[in-house]
């Protein structure tokens, strides 16, 4: 064997004295005289100066990966300070950021499993809404994965690649009043105990009496709330909570009421709001089904707006979703912290189009993967 050429190659370098810097290698293309070889001639490598088919020194590809994954700096930031391109650093980050996300001690055994969707991203000429969904373990907060699309097929699929003994470790199923997750959850985790989330049960409460309050508007003025109308002005005070109210704003609440709902639907969807709020007050699972069911029922009487019988069929729906919170207590209020982080990555990155990109970065910085196995993994190719 021997030389048969050589050739330089430049590779991006951590900054030197606050300006870029440039590590030139000098490669050897080596020829093995053997007959029978079938390479015939390569290239050296060299793993500690730099990963094949990067354009990055090694100890730059591992700084960059922290930079934009765990300080979630953007990628076109670092690529300025280092002087070299945008590509160069996202590939960089994908090709060491990948092993850290996908090390199988990451997504360590799960006790309760949250499912959300988030959007991904606005795609083609008429800005088509591309949604992923969120797998989050609400007991540890972590984020364990990033799924495209928000069916219940892609949740099944993913559940469907977790071994046998990670899915018997999950005691609760999380998430909202959603069919598409309630149908993955029955599919994948039969066993497990689904928990509908207490905050989307209130907000569905909230919802439903300010369409009460629009259409009865409508229905007594004949047009949309404008700024002086008695329920345009009680808005607000409808979705406060009837124990943040002092004297001074229940007063007031009451004059509007009186002044702009002839017929009371608005003070009865108030009182069903406050009623399905009050589901949380009670601490015995067995008298929370109770309540809960007898709840559903009697708000599709006859005598309601048409907007809370609505409500009622879904809470007799989601009854004992709804009561299980009692058991479990817990909600998936992680897995909307999990979001929100990754929208603070989305924000940074002005937005993606990659899917690949976007798990990646959104994983490394909301997955919580040991950064000390950094120094020691090694990069896939781009």
């Amino acid at each position: 064997m021997w030389a048969k050429d050589q050739r330089p190659v430049e590779l991006v370098d951590l900054a030197a004295f606050g300006r870029p810097a440039r590590l030139v290698w000098h490669k050897y293309r080596w020829s093995c005289p053997a007959v029978a070889c079938a390479v015939g001639s390569f290239t050296e490598t060299a793993g500690h100066i730099a990963a094949p088919r990067l354009v990055m020194t090694d100890r730059a590809g591992r700084w960059v990966t922290e930079q934009v994954g765990r300080f979630k700096r953007s990628v076109n930031e670092v690529a300025i300070e280092l002087g070299c391109d945008w590509h160069t650093i996202n590939d960089t980050v994908i090709a060491y950021g990948t092993p850290l996300v996908e090390d199988p001690d990451r997504i360590g055994e799960v006790e309760a499993l949250g499912l959300d969707e988030t959007l991904f991203a606005r795609i083609g000429p008429w800005r088509t809404q591309h949604w992923s969904t969120s797998i989050v373990d609400v007991r540890r907060g972590q984020l364990l994965d990033v799924i495209p699309g928000r069916s219940s097929i892609g949740a099944c699929e993913w559940l469907a690649g977790r071994d046998q003994h990670w899915l018997d470790t999950i005691d609760w199923a999380v998430l909202d009043l959603s069919g598409p997750w309630r149908l993955a959850f029955t599919t994948m985790l039969p066993d497990a105990v689904q928990v509908a989330d207490p905050f989307h049960l209130v907000k569905l409460a909230n919802t439903r009496l300010d369409e009460v309050r629009r259409r009865v508007q409508h229905d007594t003025l004949g047009h949309r709330g404008h700024k002086n109308d008695p329920l345009y002005r009680s808005r607000r005070l409808l979705t406060k909570a009837s124990e943040r109210l002092d004297d001074k704003g229940r007063e007031k609440l009451m004059g509007l009421l009186e002044a702009g709902d002839p017929h009371g639907e608005v003070r009865m969807a108030w009182h069903a709001k406050e009623v399905v709020r009050s589901v949380y007050d009670h601490h015995d699972p067995d008298l929370a089904l109770e309540f809960v069911t007898q709840l559903g029922t009697d708000l599709q009487d006859t005598s309601c707006p048409p907007e809370i019988r609505q409500l009622g069929r879904t809470i007799t729906k989601w009854r004992t979703q709804i009561a299980a919170w009692h058991q479990a207590h817990v909600s998936n209020g992680p897995t909307e912290a999990a979001n929100n982080l990754i929208k603070v990555v989305k924000r940074i990155a002005f937005g993606f189009t990659s899917f690949r990109n976007y798990r990646i970065r959104t994983l490394l910085h909301a997955g919580k993967p040991n950064w000390d196995l950094l120094p020691t993994i090694t990069p896939t190719s781009p």
